[in-house]
């Protein structure tokens, strides 16, 4: 058995990498070519490169492309390059665009690894002949009873599970995350030690095709209708003011509303149909259940047998925020989730991922997207009050 726990020797095992241009790819790759696997790169370009050779912190583009062919050459590896720009508008930026239209906080870092590089990028690597997928992730897979199971990072700094919860049993079997037992320095020692010119190179930007991360601006452009204006609404029915489209607001947001009332307002809620942005206090944001869609579950007890009274878990409802105790149950056939101490900030098209515990090395067990949040019996009595009488926005 190999370091990558295939039983063959690492020379007669073919491993695809994903190279992005960064350091942490490039480590990937260097460190397999060291251990003598029959390392592979592939390089995706997904957007217009020209715009990004200049802009620091891009990724898949321009000058990162250049990065990766540089890096593969000095490693005495073949690389290539394909052209995804087309998958990636379709898969990524236009579901990214009709998502903030609807009202939604999308992640798009989570659909171009449900989609681009976990499944395209996966039939590529197979269609070469590969053995296995390997990225620089940092999150752990480990062999376990007939398959592989995923756990956070030693690094917990740069925990990317909570991104890669939507990743497939089928997926998970095939892919390799050689970063997860190191942390982020470590790795930079390691490109130096393997004379790469990525070992300074800043780390790219959450959002790789949004520039100066004004994600408003591209779905301004995509989306003309989301930038429609409309009423700035209270929970309790008063018109305090207007916006200029409902895609420059997040649910929970605080800071640049634009109105005044005398105490501190957060964002509520999107009504996109009615192109509203719905305010009010604070404890208003406090949530409790979520319904979830779209459900990857990737615990050993299939998702239809749990018991009736649900499972213990810990769910994590946004990147930096740690996992709080939860409890998972299935309701009418849809999961839902119980958050222990409640939430606040919650908004549908966000992830919840959830893990086995609250220890450092903790399992991912998998996740789903946020359908529908339930706040306090009073705030959604407020909420349903306000949707019920207010007619359909017409077309702007």
């Amino acid at each position: 058995m190999n370091s990558l726990d295939i039983d063959k020797p690492a020379a007669a095992t073919r491993v695809v990498v994903a190279m992005s241009g960064g350091v942490d790819s490039s480590v990937v790759a260097g460190i397999l070519a060291r251990e003598g696997y029959d390392v592979v790169g592939v390089t995706l370009q997904l957007y217009d490169h020209g715009a990004a050779v200049h802009r620091a912190g891009s990724c898949c583009a321009g000058r990162d492309i250049e990065d990766a062919r540089r890096v593969a050459a000095d490693l005495g590896i073949p690389h290539y390059v394909l052209d995804y720009e087309q998958r990636f508008r379709e898969a990524v930026i236009d579901t990214f665009a009709e998502s903030y239209v609807a009202g939604e906080t999308p992640v798009p870092c989570i659909s171009c690894n449900q989609t681009v590089k976990f499944a395209d990028l996966l039939a590529t690597a197979r269609d070469l002949g590969a053995d296995a997928l390997a990225t620089g992730h940092y999150i752990r897979s480990r062999a376990g009873v007939g398959r592989r199971t995923l756990h956070r990072p030693v690094d917990a700094d740069r925990d990317q599970s909570w991104f890669l919860f939507a990743t497939t049993q089928e997926q998970v079997d095939y892919l390799r995350f050689p970063l997860g037992g190191l942390s982020k320095p470590r790795v930079r020692e390691i490109a130096a030690s393997l004379g790469l010119n990525v070992a300074d190179k800043a780390d790219s930007q959450d959002i790789c095709f949004v520039p100066q991360g004004r994600y408003s601006d591209i779905v301004a452009k995509l989306k003309p209708e989301a930038a429609a204006p409309g009423d700035i609404v209270h929970i309790d029915g008063r018109v305090l003011g207007r916006h200029d489209g409902v895609l420059r607001y997040t649910v929970g947001q605080r800071r640049g509303i634009g109105v005044a009332a005398g105490e501190p307002l957060y964002v509520v809620q999107l009504d996109a149909v009615r192109r509203r942005v719905i305010v009010g206090p604070r404890e208003a944001l406090e949530t409790h259940r979520l319904v979830l869609r779209d459900m990857n579950w990737l615990g050993d007890t299939p998702l239809d047998a749990l018991p009736a009274e649900g499972i213990e878990l810990m769910a994590r409802v946004r990147s930096t925020r740690p996992a709080r105790p939860a409890t998972l149950r299935l309701r009418d056939g849809r999961p839902e989730v119980e958050l222990q101490d409640g939430e606040t900030g919650v908004a549908p098209g966000q992830a919840c991922v959830l893990y086995e515990d609250d220890h450092p090395d903790t399992r991912v067990l998998g996740g789903g997207f946020i359908r529908r949040s339930e706040r306090a019996p009073d705030a959604e009595a407020m909420l349903a009050r306000l949707l019920e009488r207010a007619p359909a926005a017409q077309p702007a």
